[in-house]
């Protein structure tokens, strides 16, 4: 009879955000068609290391499992990506799993993007609808901007932009490329236009888009291939038309 094969990972864990991370490693049947959220499935279900020590059950975050919520965002053998998304058999072994340390570290390989959003909160990403007038159909968008507003409307808010970025970190207050993509796309919404202003003057504050090394990575990391930096491209030439407008208006 020929002998099972064997899945290998070697996990970093950490028991608190407080704690020392250590790494642990698991060996699992193989099965077809595996990914990394079934694999940590298998783990939950039976968390014995490969040493032959029941542990607890490694810590980690999904919802949708279909490369839409983002949450299930992890460190795969060195590279920021979605777990429901990275196929076993795609995956060199020893497959290596550690938590995108770009953020605060929950547990294991779960973190806290909480930052993401209040960035998102700091550009003004939505459309003020504040009920003091009759809401109605919504104006048409513009045909020649829908493609790239669509494209950008994918982004999932996962992180794994913020993860590649060399620029995002305590080194730096760089609000990141996600923030500064989503305010091109509210800029190009008929009416989220009217507040384009507000998004811009945010991007001109300190950590806005000048912090911006243009490294690229956040291109090459993003799961949905959202072309950040020329978005990033088009946000500095609206903040230099603003700055330009600030000026000759004194």
């Amino acid at each position: 009879m020929a002998e099972q094969k064997k899945v290998h990972f070697i996990i970093e864990r950490q028991d608190s955000p407080d704690s020392a991370p250590y790494t642990e490693e698991f060996l699992l049947d193989y099965r077809p068609a595996m990914n990394v959220v079934s694999s940590l499935m298998e783990i939950q279900k039976n968390p014995v290391n490969k040493a032959g020590k029941k542990v607890s059950p490694v810590v980690w975050e999904c919802n949708c499992l279909e490369k839409v919520c983002g949450a299930c965002m992890m460190v795969i053998n060195g590279k920021a990506r979605q777990a429901c998304a990275a196929l076993i058999d795609q995956l060199e072994q020893p497959i290596r799993l550690a938590p995108a340390r770009t953020f605060p570290v929950i547990r294991d390989l779960m973190i806290d993007r909480s930052v993401m959003f209040e960035n998102l909160k700091k550009v003004q990403a939505w459309v003020a609808v504040d009920g003091s007038w009759e809401v109605k159909p919504a104006d048409r968008q513009n045909p020649y901007t829908a493609t790239e507003a669509y494209e950008i409307s994918r982004c999932m808010t996962c992180g794994c932009c913020m993860e590649a970025c060399p620029n995002v970190g305590p080194q730096s207050d760089f609000i990141g490329p996600a923030a500064i993509g989503q305010a091109h796309l509210f800029n190009l919404h008929p009416t989220g236009q009217y507040d384009k202003h507000k998004r811009v003057g945010a991007l001109m504050q300190k950590g806005g888009s000048s912090s911006c090394g243009n490294s690229q990575n956040c291109v090459q990391a993003c799961p949905k291939q959202i072309k950040l930096t020329t978005y990033i491209a088009q946000m500095n030439r609206d903040i230099n038309k603003q700055a330009l407008k600030n000026i000759f208006s004194k």
